[in-house]
């Protein structure tokens, strides 16, 4: 079973590849009205699960995205990249 932390950040980038890709076929097809809609319902998508993983183990990003809570808390635990994260 994989572990919430995983679940959120595989949501994170599933939203993430979305929006880019949607944004992709949007700079060739700016008039296509569905597609606008999905991209826009994928983009609070990815920012809804950017913070809620965010909100339970740090920021993403060190800068431009999250607020930090006092004291700074850049990283107090594994990076997502770290083998312990899977564990």
């Amino acid at each position: 079973m994989r572990s919430s932390r995983r679940n959120l950040l595989d949501k994170v980038l599933e939203y993430s590849f979305a929006c880019i890709e949607l944004n992709l076929y949007l700079d060739n097809n700016p008039e296509d009205k569905n597609a606008l809609n999905s991209y826009n319902q994928y983009s609070d998508k990815y920012a809804q699960a950017r913070y809620d993983y965010e909100i339970k183990y740090g920021p993403l990003t060190n800068f431009g995205y999250s607020p930090s809570n006092y004291p700074w808390r850049w990283v107090c635990g594994y990076w997502p990249w770290d083998n312990e994260f899977y564990e």
